[in-house]
This record gives C-alpha cells, structure tokens and sequence, in this order.
C-alpha cells in the first residue's frame, strides 16, 4: 500500500509522518500531482491558516488534482478545514470537496480560542473510520475554527457546543484533531483510515 504525505507545507507534517511510520507505513512526503495521483492512500496535513494553506495548493498547482482524487483521502487539522467549502479565516475559498463552511469558535467566559487540549469524541453515525471508537475516547485539538455538525458528520466534540471532529463525504475524509498527538486513539483512527 502506497501512502503520500501532501507536501501543503504543514509543521506537524514530520509527526504524521512518524505516527504512520509506528502503524508499519513510510509515507512519501510529496508535492508532485503524479505521485499523489497514483497513491493508494492520501493525506493533506496542516497546521496554521486557511489562507496560506490554501495558496500554497495554488502555488504547488494541486487544488484541481485534489478535488479530482477517487482513492481515500484524509485532511488533518488545518488540511480536514481545507477540504471544505469555506473557511471564515480571511474568509477563503477552500477545497469545496465537503459542503460545510469553517467557523470561528466565539470566545465566552471559561472558553479560550484556540481550544486546545484534549477533548471527548462521541460518535454519531457508523463509519469503518470511528467504528472503533469507545464513549471515552479522546483526542488532541489544537485550533481556533470548527466546522458545524451536518450529515458529513462522523463524530462531534463540544466546546461552548458540539462541533465535528471526524467528518466524511464519499472518499474524501477529515479529523479536526491531531491523530498524530492523540496517543492509541490518534493511532487506532489512523489505522482506520489505512484499511479504508
């Protein structure tokens, strides 16, 4: 099996890559469209904003081949927000590829933005990628803006009220979280996305 890192130009692009690593996966860490194309498996790391990230697809010519992708895909953090229609976050056009828009949380007393921390995940509907999750499980977040819950929603976790933290339309996958910080949960999800 075949798996590329998108080189979209994310910090936690080296510790994605090391958790693959300990599922048994060297992952390519790549920018070129053929590579990426011809992969089993596909991840889109970030971290930082929307706008950078976005034109750091357009610089690297990979916004049309993204969208066109029909093997699976997952978006990590800032690359889950990037899969989305829009991100309030200089208000940018994104990938398009999940109809969601991506908020920004609205600070409230004893609500900090970033959220950051670990978090409960509660799933709310069955997906060979949160099937393995338990009523305790938890994750590592780390991010100031949220996509709203919808149908693509897979599972939520509540800060000043639910939001998706694992979201899913057709091939195209994300995880709000950090999988690769979020210890045998984070590994146990990624493990999910491998045998999708």
């Amino acid at each position: 099996m075949s798996v590329v890192l998108v080189d979209a130009g994310g910090t936690n692009i080296g510790s994605v890559r090391y958790a693959l690593q300990r599922l048994g996966v060297d992952a390519a860490l790549t920018a070129d469209a053929a590579a990426i194309r011809a992969a089993d498996k596909v991840i889109l790391p970030g971290v930082g904003a929307a706008a950078p990230g976005m034109a750091r697809l357009r610089e690297l010519g990979l916004v049309d081949l993204l969208r066109s992708l029909t093997q699976p895909v997952l978006g990590v953090c800032l690359g889950m927000q990037l899969l989305c229609e829009r991100s309030a976050e200089g208000d940018t056009e994104c990938l398009g590829l999940i109809p969601a828009p991506v908020l920004r949380f609205v600070e409230a007393p004893g609500l900090r933005v970033p959220h950051m921390g670990w978090n409960r995940l509660e799933t709310t509907r069955r997906h060979p990628l949160v099937d393995s999750l338990g009523s305790d499980d938890q994750a590592y977040f780390v991010h100031s803006y949220a996509v709203p819950v919808g149908d693509y929603t897979l599972a939520t976790a509540d800060y000043g009220g639910a939001f998706s933290a694992v979201i899913a339309r057709g091939n195209f996958h994300g995880m709000q979280f950090h999988p690769e910080r979020s210890a045998a949960v984070g590994a146990r999800l990624l493990g999910n996305f491998l045998k999708l």
